[in-house]
């Protein structure tokens, strides 16, 4: 099966990441989502952040601002040119390893791979293109990357098992009709199902719609 990711990175343009962090991380995560940015996705970014991260699928780089002092390397990777120039903004250049272009549905070449402490995807999932089960090519990419005592974690929007409310079905309906999103199936038990297969200790906590997710010690 062939999946197309270009369209849940397209929308990203410099026109539409300079609204970001207002209209996703402030008005759809507290009015759509109910997962406040502050209360709960920046403490979870923070406190499982390693001494070696890489941050896959890097937005307008919010997060990297708010943890700046807490960085000490990391790798930033992103199928967009615009996120990564936004992103890397935030980051010294002594801390900045890397900035890569890459599509994680390819695998990563041999010098990623079992080097990082933690890999952050916050908002990735859900724009990936088929079910869950598809997307779990792209985890196993992404698994590949991370020391054998390393973490995997972030955050995604579910489509199943959660109660959206009127304005949240309607973005749900909107990006998914566009491509934006491909989450409608995507369920707290899929999710903790495909990183279970693939770590030993997974955990998956809702928030809203929202699935906060942490998966470490690799099978």
């Amino acid at each position: 099966m062939s999946l197309n990711t270009n369209d849940g990175s397209k929308v990203y343009t410099p026109l539409s990441l300079s609204l970001y962090d207002w209209w996703v991380l402030k008005i759809s995560n507290n009015y759509a989502w109910h997962c406040d940015t502050d209360k709960f996705l920046i403490p979870h970014f923070k406190f499982h952040l390693g001494n070696n991260h890489m941050d896959i699928g890097v937005g307008t780089g919010f997060y990297l601002k708010k943890s700046a002092d807490k960085i000490n390397k990391i790798t930033l990777s992103d199928l967009n040119v615009h996120s990564l120039e936004c992103a890397k903004k935030y980051i010294s250049d002594e801390k900045l390893n890397s900035c890569l272009c890459h599509d994680i549905f390819n695998r990563f070449t041999g010098e990623l791979r079992g080097v990082f402490d933690s890999v952050s995807i916050f908002y990735l999932l859900h724009c990936l293109p088929g079910k869950m089960s598809d997307k779990k090519q792209a985890i196993i990419n992404i698994t590949e990357t991370l020391k054998d005592d390393g973490i995997l974690y972030g955050a995604t929007i579910l489509g199943k098992g959660v109660k959206h409310n009127r304005f949240g079905s309607k973005l749900m309906s909107v990006y998914n009709k566009k491509g934006i999103f491909s989450n409608v199936y995507d369920s707290a038990d899929s999710l903790e199902t495909m990183l279970s297969s693939l770590f030993e200790d997974v955990s998956v906590n809702i928030q809203g719609t929202v699935a906060l997710f942490t998966a470490k010690n690799k099978k």
